[in-house]
Parts: C-alpha cells; sequence; structure tokens
C-alpha cells in the first residue's frame, strides 16, 4: 500500500493534468478529442472518486464531443458552458479527496 503523501501527490498531478488540459482546450491547443483522451486516462483518479464523479464526468466529455460536430448556434451543448462545469467537476473532485475521510 502506498503512503498517503504519496497518494495525494499523484492525485494532485493527477489535477495538474486536468487543469493543463482545460487551459490548452480554451487556448485552441489541444482539440476535443485529445482532451477527452487526457481526462479518460486519469484511471487511478477516478478510481479514487465515489462512482457517481465517473458517471458525470462522462456524461460531460461526451456532451462535449457531440458539440464539437456541430457549429456552436446549432448545437444545444454550450462549449463554455460544458467547460465551466468541468472547472466545478474539478473543484468537487479535489473537495472529496481532501476530506478528512479519504
Amino acid at each position: 500500500m502506498k503512503p498517503a503523501s504519496t497518494i495525494h501527490t499523484m492525485h494532485d498531478q493527477a489535477f495538474s493534468r486536468l487543469q493543463d488540459a482545460m487551459q490548452a482546450l480554451r487556448q485552441s491547443r489541444i482539440s476535443i478529442a485529445d482532451f477527452c483522451r487526457v481526462w479518460r486516462n486519469e484511471n487511478a483518479l477516478l478510481q479514487a472518486l465515489p462512482a457517481r464523479f465517473a458517471t458525470v464526468m462522462e456524461d460531460l466529455l461526451g456532451r462535449l464531443e457531440a458539440g464539437s460536430l456541430f457549429t456552436e448556434e446549432s448545437c444545444s451543448f454550450s462549449q463554455i458552458d460544458l467547460l465551466a462545469t468541468l472547472d466545478t467537476w474539478l473543484d468537487k473532485a479535489q473537495q472529496t479527496l481532501r476530506s478528512p475521510s479519504n
């Protein structure tokens, strides 16, 4: 079993990768497909969180991917709103893993 400090460091690194991907997408430095791949590859982080986090994340990523197939005007999924919701997801995930029970 890994020490708690190592686990927290691993989680912090995962959160940094997710935040970096958010910034890169907002600056159009990566595609939505690459962004979703980065997020979906954080298996260790997702396994450390309650299952609902993976469900919500996958729903948001699916909407982001669906929205990328259409122009902003013709799609009901706003990329800006979805990224804001993913920001909230990140905040809640960090709070959950930093709570005393973890």
